[in-house]
């Protein structure tokens, strides 16, 4: 009989968009004990979680709770519960995850319309609100920050003109909640998607989502109650949601003050979300905002001392992810492969168009400090050079150093 070792995972430095390293007290909070999904001990850290969810993502919104699986699962519950069947959607295309809401959307049977941006360029916002007026669409999806190019999509203007063209606005902002600004109010954002293994420090398996009173009153029109809850036989106005687990309709009743059974919560899980938000709240978002806009510049300052070029379009820079293209003639898997297994750093590749052109670097979370960044340059640099490229000997760790000395810290 074959027999297994203990599990040992090895440590890494990880340094890409996603997933990145758990904040140690994040990982403690995952083996306190497990109780009762019922307990009024478990449904007050459930409350706590809404409250701090209600903080990080800028809103008074009732509903802010996670949906238990990756943060896919919260784009899809988002998606299927305020996309009805025939309903026409809009949806900009800048990147890899903005087909994805592009296909998600055509599987919960809407009509969709795209308008796309080349790879590393974002959309003017007047762009998108001309395509708002001019397709008319009952919802909007629209990516906050593409990992897969390194840009973020301004939202302010975008959300105005859906509130007035009646339209839902749909954001997902997986790669940018509790890096970079999302405020879900004052930018009239009517559902947002967060995810946890990004600049929350978190493992993936959980999606925090919130969503407004327009969003509640379209998922209320396709409320139906699982059949063997049911006390009565009410029908709802538009087609049911297709999905059972990911809908938001059913969702809100387990996280009320109904608690009305769902499924069983991922306990360990939600201590874990608890424990990161309680931290990302310690720090103060617009600190910690701060903080990941430091390290950018030192890891940028370094990349450009090293003589590589950043990818994409400046203006439009994601402050937790820097894309740097693959100088010619380098073989950009096997740089990765020398920095993951002589060093232990991970870094990662691209998508599509992209892949095999660019590298991508992420500081987010836990990951986003000083001795990862300079450990990842001097790593890079030797890897280049191994590799024949020619680099400027310590310039890119002395411009990162003198990033980091002219701050009083």
């Amino acid at each position: 009989m074959k027999r297994y070792e203990d599990l040992s995972p090895s440590l890494r430095c990880i340094m890409t968009p996603g997933p990145v390293e758990v904040d140690p007290r994040v990982l403690r909070a995952m083996s306190y004990p497990v109780l009762g999904q019922f307990d009024p001990e478990f449904t007050e850290i459930m409350n706590e979680t809404m409250e701090m969810l209600r903080e990080l993502f800028a809103t008074k919104n009732q509903w802010a709770y996670p949906v238990d699986g990756t943060s896919r699962s919260g784009i899809e519950a988002v998606m299927v519960s305020l996309i009805a069947p025939g309903d026409r959607v809009l949806v900009p295309v800048f990147g890899r995850f903005g087909h994805l809401l592009h296909e998600i959307a055509e599987r919960c049977g809407a009509e969709v319309f795209t308008i796309e941006q080349t790879w590393g360029r974002v959309f003017p916002q007047e762009e998108v609100i001309a395509a708002i007026r001019s397709f008319k669409p009952d919802v909007v999806a629209i990516v906050h920050g593409e990992t897969s190019t390194g840009r973020v999509q301004p939202l302010a203007e975008i959300g105005r003109a859906c509130r007035e063209q009646d339209a839902l606005l749909i954001v997902d902002a997986v790669a940018t909640i509790g890096g970079v600004p999302v405020e879900t109010d004052a930018w009239m954002l009517d559902a947002v998607v967060g995810g946890t293994q990004k600049c929350l420090s978190i493992p993936s398996g959980m999606a925090p989502v919130t969503y407004n009173d327009r969003a509640e009153a379209k998922l209320l029109k396709r409320k139906q109650v699982e059949r063997g809850l049911r006390t009565d036989a009410a029908v709802s106005e538009l087609p049911v949601v297709r999905s059972n687990y990911l809908d938001l309709s059913m969702l809100q009743d387990y996280w009320s003050p109904r608690r009305l059974n769902h499924h069983t919560e991922m306990t360990s899980m939600l201590y874990a979300l608890r424990e990161g938000l309680r931290l990302v709240l310690e720090e103060g978002l617009e600190a910690r905002y701060a903080r990941h806009r430091f390290h950018e510049q030192a890891l940028t300052a370094g990349l450009s001392a090293m003589g590589l070029e950043l990818y994409g379009e400046a203006e439009s820079k994601l402050t937790v992810v820097t894309c740097v293209l693959i100088p010619a003639g380098i073989d950009g898997e096997a740089v990765r492969s020398m920095l993951l297994q002589r060093f232990g750093i991970e870094i990662a590749s691209s998508f599509g168009p992209l892949q095999g052109q660019i590298w991508r670097i992420g500081t987010m979370g836990f990951s986003c400090r000083e001795n990862n960044v300079l450990r990842l340059l001097g790593a890079l640099e030797a890897v280049l050079i191994r590799y024949g490229y020619a680099v400027p000997a310590g310039q890119g760790v002395q411009a990162a150093l003198d990033v980091y000395d002219s701050k009083v810290r």
